[in-house]
């Protein structure tokens, strides 16, 4: 869990208190306005009503500009961003004719299968004039093409399930699937940091749903102990299914889960586990098959392994891998697939062709290289910018690196600077994370080249230092450079 130092607490809670008393005395001030206006909605209740709306009008729409950027580029290592301006403080941007060239370290982007490559793309263009851009129809209606059957061959191969089944996006993956495995009289145990996707999805599922803290394999068999000594609410009755859901890399926290331990205890009390690997599949392991490969867990051991092709392997979709008897289930039962639109055409035939490339199957060793380059970068860039005196959150071979800015002030601050000299990073605040925690994220490429991960370290370590969010000591460049000779030699 993260330790905020005192004094950064402090004023990060008196920023967004000055901000929220200035929000409070302005929506005053806005009802006094108000009642000297006709209204054309009397007698309705207000359709926006809440602390969500007031945060929305009153902090988030002070730095919209910094969220929602358009580009006008493949999102490859570099991109064009489209500048825009307002005229009304922000509250509305407009786009303009004029594009930066920016170094990209926002983008998911792992392994660089997003932008025009030698293999997938001419074979992706095949398949958009062969089968269309889309079906037009679900799966169970017209929409199953000989594509998709062979991206669910292709997809049980890589991850080493005996089946899979995909769908059209990533999100409805965890949030429409879990509704389907649990229901009443079912326990879900979620980590703490779980994805929106799936805190939905077991909200939705109508099952008993408890917390446990992140990443802490202690805590977890704690509240299993207690929920199977428990039993159902009111009833005491035993719990129909227990399903653990966690995830191959936190995408807010870079980290790795830690596997081996949870499904140990899963296994001693007989636990059903659920592994969400969207940002952990094909960026990490020696063949890119994710956190089993890289912890060394069988996957055999995990019942359901959950991921999406959004990120290593430049497509669009999600993916549930599990035993045959349990895909042919959601093949009859997951809305997602019944009455969805299937995946479109072009899109597998990316991911197919991705995957060829990773295993080697396209008679070149471009996949093996893609793999070790994205690792060298993550922990390249991980460790300078740690010895920087920068906060970043986060485990060695996770492509996915957090530097904390807290301030709600340095937010934009942050992004806008690194803009203005051609770096594009992404900015996450409240909601997506706690209030108190905001911070950028850094998400690194295998197409990435050294000049690149050099210049944007030298423009993050100037706009940190004119920021202000270097919380730590940073390392004397005469030891960093004693390092180095001691690596050389």
């Amino acid at each position: 869990m993260i330790t905020i130092p005192y004094l950064t607490a402090l004023t990060t809670y008196f920023s967004y208190g000055l901000l929220f008393a200035f929000g409070q005395l302005r929506d005053f001030f806005r009802k006094i306005f108000d009642w000297c206006r006709a209204s054309n909605l009397q007698g309705y209740a207000p359709i926006c009503l809440g602390l969500e709306d007031f945060y929305i009008r009153r902090l988030y729409l002070r730095i919209q500009d910094c969220f929602g950027r358009p580009i006008a580029s493949a999102p490859d290592a570099w991109i064009d961003v489209v500048e825009r301006y307002s005229n009304d403080s922000n509250k509305t941007l407009k786009r303009t004719t004029k594009k930066s060239r920016c170094l990209n370290l926002g983008s998911y982007n792992y392994l660089g299968f997003a932008a025009s490559d030698e293999y997938c793309t001419p074979r992706a263009i095949e398949s958009l004039k062969r089968f269309s851009p889309s079906t037009c129809s679900a799966r169970v209606d017209g929409g199953t093409t000989t594509l998709h059957t062979e991206l669910e061959e292709c997809v049980a191969n890589f991850v080493q399930k005996p089946a899979a089944i995909v769908f059209g996006m990533g999100y409805v993956t965890n949030s429409a699937i879990l509704p389907v495995l649990m229901g009443k009289g079912g326990l879900i145990i979620s980590d703490s940091l779980n994805h929106n996707s799936i805190v939905n999805g077991a909200r939705g599922s109508g099952a008993t749903v408890r917390v446990f803290q992140h990443n802490t394999p202690s805590h977890l068999e704690k509240v299993l102990r207690e929920q199977i000594a428990e039993g159902q609410p009111r009833t005491h009755r035993p719990w129909k299914k227990i399903i653990v859901v966690v995830e191959g890399i936190y995408s807010m926290e870079g980290e790795l889960c830690k596997l081996p331990e949870i499904v140990a205890i899963c296994k001693k009390y007989k636990a059903y586990v659920y592994l969400d690997e969207a940002h952990s599949i094909g960026a990490v392991g020696k063949s890119g098959r994710g956190v089993c490969e890289l912890l060394g867990v069988d996957t055999a051991d995990v019942d359901i392994m959950m991921g999406t092709f959004t990120k290593s392997f430049g497509s669009c979709g999600g993916y549930i891998a599990g035993s045959k008897e349990l895909i042919q289930y959601l093949k009859y039962t997951c809305p997602a697939h019944l009455y969805a639109t299937s995946i479109s055409p072009p899109a597998a035939q990316q991911i197919i062709s991705s995957i060829k490339v990773i295993l080697g199957e396209d008679g070149t060793s471009r996949g093996a290289q893609k793999l070790a380059r994205i690792r060298e970068n993550s922990n390249f860039f991980r460790s300078e910018l740690q010895k920087m005196g920068f906060e970043v959150l986060g485990d060695n071979d996770s492509p996915v690196m957090p530097i904390m800015l807290y301030n709600p002030a340095k937010i934009p601050a942050f992004s806008r600077e690194c803009l203005k000299q051609n770096v594009a990073v992404v900015t996450v605040a409240f909601p997506a994370t706690p209030l108190l925690l905001a911070r950028a994220r850094i998400c690194i490429s295998a197409s990435h080249t050294k000049e690149d991960l050099v210049k944007a370290l030298e423009v993050i370590g100037r706009v940190g230092d004119l920021v202000g969010i270097k919380y730590f000591p940073a390392e004397p460049k005469k030891q960093q450079q004693e390092k180095g000779m001691i690596k050389v030699d």
